[in-house]
């Protein structure tokens, strides 16, 4: 028992960087809190003490906001950042090394009797404000984005983001020559975030601009057989990327960009 309850709190010192004393993750986090509370209510649950498994369940989630079924399966070093409105519910497996942030569901999409909770592997994140939601089952080390609606099994070592929840790739080895093909065209990285995956827009916007480039290089290669023959070479700069720029809002701000343009050589 305090084997269990020593690993509870070092998984908040590894997980949490305000984390700073055990004094204050015993007395003040009430994800650790309501773990503790679902121990005592889990064990109460499988000696037969339902009705009192479920009244503790009830106190802890007045105290906590995180309303934890005492049948659900919770494994090792599980950690709930934060804590509010996280719902685990009846059926519900979770694996060892677990995250979830507040917020999260993990939800049935039945009445029926039976397994209709999902099943997390272990080493899994799950982002705030994500639903998790039926009989499926999430591979280890998966991520969920924050507010995806997951209906769908996710493969061990994925992400989902979104609604309804899609998995998205790693980026591939591709998109430095992308960068440098982008920046040597329009001066800059299109659409620039976080490089250690592919969000759906960014991998869209991405493609069409693969595709425009690929037009470009045809009319480049176009222009340059018609000089050949005879034509006029066809040189053309592309607009700077200022004169893109929206109004401002405010009246002095657009009346200096305005005396800037004009001034320009």
């Amino acid at each position: 028992m305090f084997k269990r309850l020593k690993s509870d709190i070092r998984s908040v010192f590894d997980r949490d960087p305000a984390a700073r004393n055990t004094f204050e993750v015993i007395t003040t986090y009430p994800g650790l809190h309501a773990i503790l509370w679902y121990r005592l209510a889990h064990w109460l649950w499988h000696i037969g003490l339902k009705w009192f498994a479920r009244f503790i369940s009830t106190i802890a989630r007045w105290l906590t906001g995180i309303e934890i079924h005492p049948a659900a399966k919770i494994g090792e070093r599980f950690f709930i950042d934060h804590g509010m409105g996280v719902v685990i519910g009846e059926t519900a497996e979770i694996g060892d090394d677990c995250t979830l942030y507040h917020g999260v569901t993990l939800g049935g999409t039945s009445w029926q009797k039976g397994k209709r909770h999902p099943t997390l592997g272990n080493g899994v994140v799950v982002g705030a404000g994500a639903k998790v939601l039926g009989p499926i089952e999430i591979g280890d080390n998966a991520r969920i984005g924050s507010n995806a609606v997951v209906v769908k099994p996710v493969a061990t070592g994925k992400t989902v983001v979104g609604i309804p929840g899609r998995v998205v790739e790693q980026r591939g080895g591709d998109i430095e020559k992308r960068r440098a093909k982008i920046a040597e065209k329009i001066g800059f990285d299109a659409y620039g975030v976080g490089e250690e995956m592919a969000d759906p827009v960014e991998k869209a916007i991405y493609s069409l601009l693969d595709h425009i480039q690929v037009q470009d290089e045809k009319m480049d290669r176009m222009a340059q057989e018609l000089a050949k023959l005879g034509g006029d070479l066809i040189d053309t700069t592309l607009p700077g990327l200022d004169d893109a720029v929206l109004e401002p809002d405010d009246p002095l701000q657009a009346a200096h960009l305005k005396s800037e343009r004009h001034n320009r050589p």
